[in-house]
């Protein structure tokens, strides 16, 4: 694919899918009653402050995914650099709300212990990536601070990818509903770091030479 080419495919896929994140969220299962049946077995949350660290992390991932694709894009940080700026700052406090809201939620997460163990492992990494981008453009190192970031946006499309593994798993294949959602949280994990350095080594040019 050309360099235009995964633009707006990133682009329509980032604006579907938090368009349906936010309908299915906010309209459609504003409870989260059918996501909640599945925890059946076990330990249950607060119903009504599960409820609001959910509407919190639902909605910060969404602009987590809006403004670090925003920040991607080589245009805006070439001649908006100010936007550019600002925007990171966005993005970056956005992450650590979806990691820190995600916390909460990882003890009581479909799949029991080794499901919590999944979702702690991705909030670390994620929080690792985001770092270490800071860390590179703080030190002026942009094309290592690009690099960084692609593989922290990565991370944005983790609730995508568990859910659409956990429909072939599950729906597909047959596989028990918590079984198949812990399996789609570890491979989602595996795909998260491998597909920005595959972009790395056989995409178009993602890196500004500077």
């Amino acid at each position: 694919m050309s360099r235009r080419q995964i633009f707006y495919t990133v682009a329509s896929i980032c604006a579907l899918y938090i368009l349906y994140v936010l309908v299915s969220n906010y309209v459609l299962d504003p409870h989260a009653e059918a996501f909640l049946r599945h925890k059946a077995n076990l330990v249950r949350p607060e119903p009504r402050f599960w409820l609001q660290v959910m509407y919190i992390h639902v909605g910060m991932a969404c602009v987590a995914m809006a403004t670090g694709f925003l920040n991607l894009v080589t245009g805006i940080h070439a001649r908006y650099r100010k936007f550019h700026r600002v925007n990171g700052y966005v993005y970056v406090s956005s992450v650590l709300v979806v990691v820190i809201t995600s916390g909460y939620m990882a003890p009581y997460a479909t799949g029991g212990k080794i499901g919590s163990m999944g979702f702690n492992l991705l909030n670390m990494l994620w929080l690792a990536a985001t770092t270490t981008a800071i860390v590179h453009i703080l030190r002026k190192r942009i094309s290592l601070h690009r690099r960084w970031m692609i593989r922290s946006y990565a991370f944005c499309f983790t609730n995508l990818l568990i859910h659409l593994f956990t429909f072939v798993f599950n729906r597909m294949i047959g596989i028990e509903y918590g079984t198949g959602y812990t399996l789609a949280v570890y491979v989602s994990i595996a795909l998260i770091l491998i597909v920005p350095e595959v972009l790395f080594r056989t995409g178009p040019r993602l890196i500004d030479k500077r």
